[in-house]
């Protein structure tokens, strides 16, 4: 192998390895900034090494530099013809540039596709869970703020929660009023016992939700609403899944959260 083949070998594995490596730093960092959720556990660990790899693009710049001075030697040397390869060069680097935004696609489509699996199996458990426990998921209904209710339903939740390992938070909302002002009551962890002589207080089982959230709670306590409402952000999954017997109404809040995802997780 001449002088010409071993700079021309060398040029095509520095590229490829740069490419490569360029890929790997803009997938990471898409996947970082948007939250995506399309990758197995180790790889999304992996990009944690990307502090590396940007020495790695700094060093492998320099080589690529290098190179292309002894390839510009061997062509001169050997009088090739540096307009085609010049030619060749920008066709290379418009196909490069066009890959982004065909790989940011590809990313924003697994982020959805994992979304979608993760909805279709997230209402799935929730409705398995309800009507295999029928018996304990009435008696949610027989809402009453007492400490012998709450306590219950702590013990009902905390058998949800157990059953799927998908729902590690459940929790129940319900609609009440303090003060003749309307709100929402959400019960999950209660560590009193009955008969405690501190009892529960209503204020402090208050809801926090945004508008959003707040306005699809109404409809379903007031608007006669059994839809399911399902989100998901930076993953986090949250499921309102409504549960309607008998004129009497609550919400189960389901939610699971991974800090990485892949398709069909």
């Amino acid at each position: 192998m001449n002088n010409k083949s071993l700079v021309k070998l060398s040029n095509i594995i520095g590229i490829i390895s740069i490419i490569l490596l360029v890929y790997w730093v803009f997938v990471f960092i898409s996947i970082t900034v948007f939250g995506l959720k399309v990758f197995k556990e180790n790889i999304t660990e992996t990009f944690y090494l990307s502090v590396v790899g940007i020495l790695a693009l700094m060093f492998g710049s320099l080589i690529i530099n290098i190179m292309f001075n002894l390839t510009r030697i061997a062509e001169k040397h050997n009088k090739d013809d540096l307009n085609v390869s010049k030619r060749r060069s920008k066709k290379l680097g418009l196909l490069f540039a066009l890959s982004f935004p065909l790989i940011f696609g590809l990313l924003f489509a697994g982020d959805y596709l994992t979304s979608k699996k993760k909805e279709k199996m997230l209402i799935s458990s929730a409705k398995e869970i309800i009507e295999s426990n029928k018996e304990k998921s009435d008696k949610l209904l027989n809402y009453s703020f007492n400490e012998s209710w709450i306590i219950e339903t702590n013990d009902i939740l905390a058998l949800y929660s157990k059953t799927d390992k998908h729902f590690p938070c459940v929790s129940v909302i319900v609609s009440d009023s303090i003060d003749k002002s309307k709100v929402f009551l959400g019960f999950r962890d209660y560590y009193g016992k009955l008969n405690d002589t501190i009892q529960p207080i209503k204020k402090d089982f208050i809801l926090k939700t945004t508008k959003v959230e707040r306005e699809y709670l109404y409809k379903v306590f007031f608007k006669n609403l059994d839809e399911v409402r399902f989100s998901a952000s930076d993953g986090r999954y949250e499921l309102f899944y409504p549960y309607i017997k008998d004129g009497k109404r609550i919400v189960l809040y389901f939610s699971d959260y991974q800090r990485y995802g892949k398709i069909g997780s």
